[in-house]
């Protein structure tokens, strides 16, 4: 999963952006003005994302992205803990990081370490599907998320999540699970094969919303 590796970068961003901090005030005003104006997209845009479900096909560049949300969330906080009084504000920045480190938020962003290309296939009409393997070190579970994209034909390089499911390898083969979508219908069938002998196969339909 990366974890140690994004830690370790995500400890140098924030470094980096304390050094911004400590040297704020002597920045020319146009700087710090297009520190911030910068800062505001790129966590409107990261916002956005979420809310709309809507990111491109390339992982890594969608990892870059979370990265540089990541940044302009720090460099607002950073701004905000030099507002008066700075013992509140400052202690308030602090206090607001530590979501950064939630697995939510964490997780996107380990994937900037992972050079190996995603498994997304052609799934039927516009739709497209991405097979993320998953391990839970607690439990040493394993298993794979089959994550189901609508791609729009005018814009090739976005995708819109519009359904997913798991399969957890307690529960069959899920390293063989695949989703099959019907456009006409408006459905995706998802299926995992059991594993011989000792377990059925896992079929469910769920609407492409």
């Amino acid at each position: 999963m990366h974890v140690p590796q994004t830690l370790i970068l995500l400890g140098l961003l924030t470094g980096l952006i304390l050094v911004l901090r400590l040297l704020w005030w002597r920045l020319p005003l146009r700087l710090r003005r297009l520190t911030l104006g910068f800062a505001v997209v790129m966590v409107l845009v990261r916002f956005s994302s979420l809310v709309s479900q809507w990111s491109t096909t390339s992982t890594r560049l969608d990892a870059l992205l979370c990265w540089t949300a990541v940044a302009g969330y720090e460099v607002l906080l950073a701004r905000f803990s030099l507002m008066r009084p700075q013992w509140l504000t400052s202690i308030s920045a602090i206090v607001l990081l530590f979501p950064l480190l939630g697995s939510t938020l964490l997780i996107p962003l380990t994937r900037i370490f992972d050079w190996k290309p995603a498994d997304i296939s052609s799934i039927g009409g516009n739709y497209i599907c991405e097979k993320r393997p998953w391990d839970t070190d607690s439990t040493a579970n394993a298993g794979v998320d089959l994550v189901v994209f609508y791609r729009p034909s005018f814009a090739p390089f976005l995708r819109h999540v519009v359904q997913r499911s798991s399969f957890s390898d307690d529960q069959c083969d899920s390293a063989a699970s695949s989703a099959v979508a019907d456009p006409i219908r408006k459905v995706v069938y998802f299926r995992c094969p059991g594993r011989p002998g000792k377990q059925q196969d896992i079929e469910h339909t769920l609407p492409l919303r």
